[in-house]
């Protein structure tokens, strides 16, 4: 590797990291923004809306791609992620600015969604041209090794998000990181952005591109001619629907949601899943670069693939294996006594809502959102129609109430009270002890997540360049590169908690990326060239 590409690779990463921890830094702390932006809803509800608002910066994705992609195509590799970093720094450093819902009501979660819009936006040009910038700079042979490098900075941009998450609550009370501590990760990114534009500026173009422009092969129409020409888009399909559907769902469950099941489904004190998973991260993390270079020996469609097959056959026993040693009172009380909730089906809502057009007040919403906030797993048999919700803890019954119904706030009150008082007799954790986490284990566990990403992402910018010619390489593969990963992963873990809300089973969040994993292994196994060998210079 000479000397000017190993400035390229470290400028291009370098920058990219800092977009993403501007990114992931808002879905480390979605449980407190749940509390400071959502206050007008139920728990639950709120909790879903804050991942709803992280999931808003994923699904303008691909309308990043498409602006982006263009200009990038155009003008340019260089110029178009100078523009994409200095939008992503700003959006991110107006978040620590931001007033909270007690300040200025509705305008506040109104302001959040606006900015994780812009970053959204962001991101959806940035990594395409990241990516492409790298590719184009590699020798033949080398491409999945250069290019795993920028893969890479989306777990270190994650694991940074949450060193400094987790260095702000060591030096400050709870109540102080909830009230302001818990800007200060997004004040940084001032100081990101300074050092990304300062190592961008020294970066030239991308030699494939300004052999392109000189020879006068570019094109006018990028957009046309990735999407509008069919012998492009079905290459742009396949690359969604066959890799990156699939790429991203595993990443995010083995990145984002493990946080999540651990923090909000296991009751994992924050600063101890943190730590947890950023052990996972440090474990996974360099096979990025080692599937990287694997995939220039042996090709890059067996090791994504492979990796998709690994995820779908292990997500149920590594999951069950972190509640084990991350919760085991949980797993003891479930099996000794079990929760059921005995409700009339009719009057049970899917705690879904993006929009936030509906309330959740029925027996049976209420019911199953006090155990869910509990992180109580429960089992549903129908009860007749129209009767009340109870729920039964082994051997004792508590009726639930209607919210709309006269005398709400002192059924409220009674139910709560019941409620805990069964949970605890019945042996239900408040809270999982960190004396009793095998922590070895549940790191162990979530490296494992990871590899599985690292497997699946490592290797995928090296074969979504090779798929592309230059002249509409920036807008052909971040189309589907951000769809599968603003769209697909971006709302797993929303749509995998409210599952766990309506169903009680907190496993069955865990289908979704099962099935969305499995289908894109048959796709990709059936459909997929191998591009390794390709030369990323023809049709340009």
């Amino acid at each position: 590797m000479t000397s000017e590409e190993r400035r390229v690779i470290f400028a291009s990463s370098l920058g990219t990291m800092f977009e993403w921890y501007d990114f992931f830094v808002y879905g480390a702390l979605a449980a407190v923004f749940s509390k400071l932006f959502f206050a007008g809803v139920n728990d639950t509800a709120a909790f879903i809306f804050a991942l709803l608002v992280f999931a808003a910066g994923f699904a303008v994705r691909p309308f990043g791609a498409l602006v982006f992609g263009r200009l990038g195509d155009l003008v340019g590799r260089k110029y178009t992620f100078l523009v994409t970093i200095l939008i992503m720094g700003l959006s991110t450093f107006f978040v620590g600015l931001l007033p909270t819902y007690g300040s200025i009501g509705i305008l506040a979660p109104v302001g959040l969604v606006l900015l994780r819009m812009l970053q959204g936006l962001a991101i959806g040009g940035e990594y395409g041209g990241a990516a492409t910038y790298v590719a184009e700079h590699a020798p033949k042979g080398k491409r999945g090794a250069y290019t795993s490098w920028i893969q890479m900075t989306a777990t270190v941009g994650l694991f940074l998000s949450l060193l400094v998450i987790m260095g702000c609550r060591w030096v400050m009370t709870p109540e102080d990181f909830n009230a302001w501590g818990w800007r200060v990760p997004f004040l940084l990114s001032a100081l990101l952005l300074g050092v990304s534009v300062w190592i961008r500026l020294k970066l030239d173009e991308s030699p494939v591109f300004k052999k392109m422009k000189a020879e006068g092969k570019g094109s006018k129409t990028p957009l046309r001619e990735s999407f509008a020409r069919w012998g492009n888009l079905k290459i742009v399909l396949l690359a969604l629907f066959g890799l990156s559907m699939g790429q991203a769902v595993v990443w995010y469950t083995g990145q984002f949601y493990s946080l999540i099941f651990l923090t909000q489904v296991l009751k994992v004190e924050p600063q101890t899943a943190n730590l947890l998973v950023a052990g996972g991260l440090v474990i996974g993390t360099p096979f990025f670069v080692i599937f990287g270079m694997l995939s220039d020996r042996i090709g890059r469609k067996p090791i994504i693939m492979a990796g998709c097959l690994l995820a779908v056959l292990s997500y149920m026993p590594i999951f069950h294996g972190i509640t084990h040693f991350a919760n085991p009172a949980l797993e003891r009380a479930q099996a000794a006594s079990p929760v059921t909730v005995a409700a009339d089906p009719a009057g049970c809502s899917f705690q879904f809502n993006p929009v936030g057009t509906a309330a959740f007040t029925s027996s049976c919403d209420i019911a199953k959102s006090a155990l869910v906030k509990r992180g109580v797993p429960y089992d549903n048999i129908s009860a007749s129609a129209g009767a009340v919700t109870q729920i039964h803890v082994g051997g004792t019954v508590i009726d639930a109430y209607d919210a709309k119904a006269q005398g709400s706030a002192e059924a409220a009150a009674t139910f709560d009270a019941a409620l805990s008082d069964a949970l605890h007799v019945a042996g239900y954790p408040a809270q999982a002890a960190n004396e009793d986490i095998n922590e070895p284990m549940v790191i162990l566990l979530i490296g494992l997540l990871v590899i599985f990403g690292a497997m699946t992402y490592g290797p995928i910018a090296a074969m979504l360049v090779e798929m592309f010619p230059t002249r509409i390489r920036y807008s052909s593969l971040s189309l589907p590169y951000h769809i599968g990963n603003g769209w697909f992963g971006g709302f797993m873990p929303p749509v995998a908690f409210a599952v766990i809300a309506a169903t009680g089973n907190i496993y069955d969040g865990l289908w979704y990326p099962i099935i969305v994993v499995g289908v894109c292994f048959v796709i990709g196994t059936l459909f997929l060239p191998e591009t390794k060998d390709r030369d990323i210079h023809h049709g340009s």
